[in-house]
């Protein structure tokens, strides 16, 4: 008999499986590694008034030090090349409404910041910054979470909803810092609607690589918005950004169809329909 999860050990074996529940295994575990990396930074930058050097340590090596524990755990499940290989299901011309939105919002977030009131280096901090944000959280997103429930056989559909639900439950602990329910309600409905046109940016784009950039300019245009704002008809423009990337993602979930077949190699599989 064929093994349905193959792998050169019992560790392969397991993550090879794919799964819901072993999606949502993944992210909590990464959740709670960033979280012990987030207070062994902590005290690089307690005290200080620099606010490049609270984004550098505060946020920026956190998140960079997530990011080697999943390069670490993609070697270990040997999942690297399968990683940033072309995807296994092909995506649709309309798809790319969802890449348009959010790069839309995130120049018009970038044109509308008081670039003068923030600092040059400020604004190198969160660039860096979201360059470890869009590769941590997109490799872990769209796609191990990804691979693993097309590993189990779900369809596009179900694994964008997953996807993009454990994206927004990665950002629930942020009530833990003093964030307000309703702002982080809110930012979890955000969080759902950008999740899923990040993962239609995967399928249309057919490589990880594209989300992981994307993502990589939309925290630093928006936290530089929301910190140094200018004022203006941009800027005006730049506040729809929200509710445009929810309204699109949740639109545009309803025309995701197409599965991957479980598959008998270490490979994503087959495509069924896109």
């Amino acid at each position: 008999m064929t093994d349905a999860a193959p792998g050169r050990n019992g560790w392969q074996r397991f993550w090879n499986k794919g799964g819901w529940w072993r999606s949502l295994l993944l992210v909590v575990a990464y959740y709670v590694l960033y979280q012990v990396g987030t207070l062994l930074f902590g005290p690089l930058f307690a005290g200080t008034d620099d606010p490049a050097l609270k984004v550098l340590c505060g946020t920026a090596l956190p998140i960079a030090l997530g990011g080697v524990i999943l390069v670490a755990f993609g070697w270990s499940a040997g999942w690297l090349r399968e990683l940033f290989a072309r995807q296994p299901i092909r995506g649709k011309g309309w798809m790319w409404i969802a890449v348009a939105v959010v790069l839309l919002f995130n120049v018009l977030h970038f044109a509308a910041v008081d670039y003068a009131e923030a600092g040059a280096g400020v604004v190198v901090a969160w660039l860096v910054a979201g360059l470890f944000i869009g590769f941590a959280e997109e490799v872990l997103t769209r796609g191990f979470v990804v691979n693993l429930m097309r590993k189990g056989g779900y369809r596009e559909i179900v694994v964008a909803v997953v996807s993009s639900a454990l994206f927004a439950l990665l950002h629930s602990g942020n009530v833990l810092t003093g964030q307000s329910v309703f702002a982080t309600a809110i930012q979890l409905v955000y969080t759902f609607g950008f999740g899923l046109c990040m993962y239609l940016t995967l399928r249309v784009s057919g490589n990880l690589i594209w989300p992981v950039l994307l993502h990589a300019s939309t925290d630093p245009s928006i936290f530089l918005f929301t910190l140094y704002p200018a004022e203006g008809t941009v800027a005006s423009l730049a506040n729809l950004g929200n509710p445009a990337v929810i309204l699109t993602g949740l639109v545009l979930l309803i025309f995701i169809r197409g599965r991957v077949e479980k598959s008998t190699s270490p490979e994503l599989g087959t495509p069924i329909a896109a």
